[in-house]
């Protein structure tokens, strides 16, 4: 059975994005335990946003399926289901990554 999280007021989870090789360019393989962990990641939940002091909600800049960078200590790491995520708040996302498409000039 799937788990399903909400993030409450101003966190998100997010999926570490890894594409780096398991090897070096003069062929040698590194271990997960060297590897630097990405600092990249696609945004799975979003909370609602967090209340200001006049008591409406500041809406969340980032939305799920969103691909973002953030700090190498950034977040708390959690496990649901047996997958690795990270839980932060809005504001340690550094930024949103838009890629243009093969076919945009």
């Amino acid at each position: 059975m799937a788990t399903t999280i909400k993030p409450l007021h101003d966190r998100v989870i997010i999926r570490r994005i890894d594409e780096a090789s398991d090897k070096t360019a003069g062929g040698l393989f590194i271990p997960d335990t060297a590897k630097e962990k990405p600092q990249e990641g696609e945004v799975i939940a979003v909370g609602e946003g967090k209340y200001k002091e006049d008591g409406t909600r500041q809406t969340l800049d980032v939305k799920a399926g969103d691909r973002v960078l953030f700090g190498k200590y950034s977040g708390s790491e959690i496990k649901i289901d047996n997958e690795e995520l990270l839980m932060m708040r809005e504001d340690e996302i550094l930024g949103i990554i838009e890629r243009a498409g093969a076919n945009a000039s």
